[in-house]
């Protein structure tokens, strides 16, 4: 059996040597590229740990730190592939946590997504969450919060329109549907001046 010969073994080693050190780009492991993503990686397990993000709110916020962009997405994309960053269930759950305890209306939700980065599709999905029959619920609910601040039937009609106009604003602000607000305002001013008549 022929050995090699000595300059071949020399050549072997210093080829080996330069792979594992990174030299000729393959490095069996790239130190330098792993402590940098190791940065990234612990800020972003923080602010995922503070709350629920969509990875363009977590990305903005990485490279608003400083961090290089390409190093934030490969990141992300780890994030993504182990199940820590998910835009759909983002979505599910931000839709859920908005409606049922903020009284927010299907309309502001999907503008709050969007300005999230999140993907129509996903946006979507979410909001299937929100029935027509829930919306009517919490408009009912809100208006009728707002109208007990009145403590006297208004006497004219100016006194009237006023305190509409702040059970009507309350559902604006929600994003719930102009007509639809002002009809559940009327009759949750109604109610109120009726339950102050049997006072």
């Amino acid at each position: 059996m022929n050995k090699p010969a000595p300059e071949k073994l020399e050549k072997l080693r210093r080829a080996l040597e330069d792979y594992e050190s990174g030299a000729t780009g393959g490095g069996l492991f790239d130190v330098e590229a792993e402590e940098a993503k190791a940065k990234v990686r612990n800020r972003a397990l923080l602010l995922l740990d503070q709350r629920a993000r969509s990875r363009k709110e977590l990305s903005d916020r990485l490279i608003g730190l400083e961090f290089d962009p390409e190093v934030v997405e490969s990141v992300l994309d780890d994030l993504a592939n182990v199940g820590l960053l998910d835009d759909a269930a983002f979505a599910r759950e931000w839709v859920h946590q908005r409606h049922a305890r903020r009284g927010k209306s299907a309309r502001v939700l999907d503008r709050e997504l969007q300005r999230k980065g999140v993907a129509q599709a996903d946006r979507a999905e979410a909001l299937e969450q929100v029935t027509q029959e829930s919306e009517q619920s919490i408009m009912e609910e809100l208006a009728a919060k707002k109208a007990r601040s009145v403590k006297t039937i208004p006497e004219d009609r100016a006194e009237r329109d006023k305190a509409l106009r702040r059970i009507v604003g309350v559902l604006a602000r929600r994003g719930f549907n102009e007509g639809a607000s002002l009809r559940v305002a009327k009759a949750a001013l109604e109610a109120r001046c009726a339950e102050l008549e049997n006072e």
